[in-house]
């Protein structure tokens, strides 16, 4: 199972790219910014609910997001499902693949996406000519690897109640530094049953959890997802805050 809409060739230039001017990412400097234009050979677009990345496939392609929302997920034989985490505007699809060979796990786009597709047989070229770029991918591993302690964390020992409120305040947060458009900024684009699979929760026990929530005034669930109306309650209800980053690299 793969992308059944094909790669096209590049149609926005990397020196137009959308993400360079978001405060939230770091810019490159010339050298950078030609290298990941050669880098950089297609844009491939997504339809929610295709699958981007298979688990126990091997993709030739590295990607990142230019637009739109996906998730990483495991399935167990019998067909439960477990999110592991969201994909954002600036984040990369695929690195595990660089290590691994075979994905370990699988990405399906949420809603509509454009990819940023680049050959992952010319990964090691960056790593031998652009060391600043080369210390980004660690940076990115690193920061995957941090939102996964949390997310464990969460599901180890937060409430139910606290583990949904986190959710949704993660998201918000992310939301926030990686999508421009301020009408898109308090909108989740995801269903309950989203919800439940990645807190680990059934459907039932998800929506009295997340109705808790909306009892207290600080989500609505819509049928197109979920909106934030008080990011603060959820980051007290949840005794969590957003980590200071600063202005985070992108590929």
């Amino acid at each position: 199972m793969a992308i059944s809409k094909p790669a096209v060739p590049p149609r926005i230039p990397c020196q137009q790219c959308p993400l360079r001017p978001r405060p939230s990412f770091r810019d490159f400097t010339e050298d950078e910014l030609d290298f990941v234009a050669s880098f950089k050979v297609a844009e491939t677009p997504a339809e929610p609910g295709m699958a981007i990345m298979v688990e126990g496939e091997r993709n030739p392609s590295l990607y990142t997001v230019l637009s739109g929302w996906g998730f990483r997920y495991k399935i167990l034989e019998d067909g439960r499902r477990q999110i592991l985490n969201y994909v954002l505007p600036g984040d990369m699809i695929g690195l595990q693949g660089n290590v691994m060979k075979e994905m370990q796990h699988s990405v399906e786009a949420l809603t509509r996406m454009t990819l940023c597709t680049f050959e992952r047989e010319r990964f090691p070229q960056l790593f031998r000519s652009q060391p600043t770029l080369a210390f980004d991918i660690t940076w990115i591993a690193a920061r995957e690897e941090s939102m996964l302690d949390e997310h464990l964390l969460s599901v180890g020992r937060r409430s139910a109640y606290e583990r949904a409120a986190y959710l949704l305040a993660f998201l918000d947060a992310r939301a926030q530094a990686a999508i421009a458009s301020h009408t898109e900024l308090r909108q989740l684009p995801l269903t309950q049953q989203h919800v439940a699979d990645t807190l680990g929760l059934s459907l039932v026990h998800t929506n009295k959890t997340l109705r808790k929530l909306m009892d207290q005034g600080l989500v609505r669930w819509l049928d197109r997802g979920c909106e934030i109306i008080d990011a603060a309650g959820l980051y007290r209800a949840a005794e969590w805050r957003p980590p200071k980053e600063g202005a985070r690299p992108f590929i």
